[in-house]
């Protein structure tokens, strides 16, 4: 029995995925890493910065300072923002709706600092929908590790095996998976691949679909 969905925030409840993966090639380009593409900006996705920072230094080179690329990517995002506006990921009030009918708990769980998701939860007008909002930066290891999943459970008093866990990125499924939730893939800039498929309780190509799952039971991935 499914007794709450904790949701990660970028790319499943607001489409920002795209405007990180834009600022992370351009801070890199300009930090002079032309060869830093797409596929890499991917990569980073809710990534730990510890990991991502040596991830970084494997494939462009020791040189490749992170920390100061990600601040000229946060700089880039806000501006990015402050032009495109807060996009509601399509289904998020459906869904949210459909648990409190039901009495099933809704989190959140993601890698973006939480001073920024409260503001930009409540400037989609959801924030207060939630039972526990929390961040990765507030536990020991971001994800993949399943830190953010299981402190997440513990806040709203449920086990994990009871939760179903909404993402987008292999990151994030891999670190639900390793917290024991039921992962359930929203695609957004990718499709689970043959290394993600094996984790995920199932794939809902909308935020809407979950209602199936949750009704009907695990649906065919």
């Amino acid at each position: 029995m499914i007794k709450a969905v904790i949701f990660d925030m970028d790319g499943v409840l607001i489409d920002t995925e795209k405007h990180y993966n834009a600022a992370w090639c351009e801070a890199a380009h300009m930090a002079g890493y032309a060869d830093f593409g797409r596929e890499h900006a991917l990569m980073l996705r809710s990534c730990d910065a510890r990991l991502a920072a040596e991830m970084m230094k494997d494939i462009f080179g020791a040189g490749f300072d992170y920390y100061a690329v990600r601040e000229v990517r946060r700089r880039l995002v806000a501006e990015r923002l402050e032009q495109y506006g807060l996009e509601k990921k399509p289904g998020i009030d459906e869904i949210l709706a459909f648990l409190h009918e039901r009495g099933i708990k809704a989190a959140v769980a993601t890698a973006t600092p939480i001073e920024l998701t409260l503001q930009h939860l409540g400037a989609i007008g959801v924030r207060d929908q939630f039972d526990r909002i929390v961040s990765a930066k507030q536990v020991a290891n971001g994800k993949p590790a399943p830190d953010v999943y299981l402190y997440a459970c513990e806040q709203i008093g449920e086990k994990p095996m009871d939760c179903i866990a909404v993402e987008d990125s292999p990151n994030g499924i891999r670190s639900a998976y390793a917290a024991g939730c039921r992962p359930v893939m929203v695609p957004d800039l990718t499709q689970p691949d043959a290394e993600i498929r094996p984790l995920l309780y199932a794939v809902a190509e909308s935020l809407a679909d979950i209602r199936k799952l949750i009704i009907q039971g695990k649906g065919p991935l």
